[in-house]
């Protein structure tokens, strides 16, 4: 029995979206050998899919000092603490492809400081966290703390926006009901 890619919403039929939506969709299929659920939950709602995907590529695709690995770091450690069974696993599946690491993942979804991530990340993550989970209370102490470990205001933006980014996607994956595709459990697992 193939599993739904949403326990809640309907999914609509690829040959019914609009064609920019199917077009990208099938694209994501050519690249990965399979589509991701959150391309076909999302788009139930084509105009907020092209909103969403605009935004994440803007996060996520964009040259930064922040490398791609740790960007997903950020999305794995706070989807983790938002209880988002969906982008823990696609994130971190795409985190082991990018740091080329096939343990990472797991280590920085159950407790990110122990795991084998350097001063600097760490320092990112503490922030994301804060950032996903209080973000009223950040403060100067923690832009201070950055600093300190070499992140410009620039990076601070990046880490605040994919954290603040993937709590409104780890919220939209739950209400969703959301279910991560079986390709993502072993990707980045074996070194190539």
């Amino acid at each position: 029995m193939t599993q739904p890619t949403a326990k809640r919403f309907p999914t609509p039929a690829l040959d019914k979206l609009p064609e920019d939506i199917r077009t990208r969709i099938l694209a994501v299929q050519e690249k990965s050998g399979f589509v991701p659920n959150v391309f076909l939950t999302l788009a139930y709602r084509p105009d907020e899919f092209r909103a969403f995907f605009a935004y994440h590529d803007a996060l996520m695709e964009k040259d930064s000092s922040l490398s791609k690995a740790e960007r997903e770091m950020i999305v794995v450690a706070t989807s983790a603490a938002n209880q988002c069974q969906y982008c823990v696993i696609a994130h971190g599946a795409i985190l082991r492809i990018r740091a080329k690491n096939p343990e990472i993942a797991d280590q920085i979804a159950i407790n990110y400081r122990k795991a084998d991530i350097t001063p600097r990340q760490r320092a990112m993550l503490d922030f994301a966290m804060k950032v996903g989970r209080a973000a009223e209370e950040v403060s100067e102490a923690d832009f201070t703390a950055l600093a300190g470990h070499g992140f410009s205001d620039d990076d601070v933006w990046d880490i605040a926006a994919v954290a603040a980014f993937f709590a409104l996607s780890n919220r939209l994956a739950n209400v969703t009901g959301m279910r991560p595709n079986a390709e993502f459990y072993m990707l980045g697992r074996q070194p190539k």
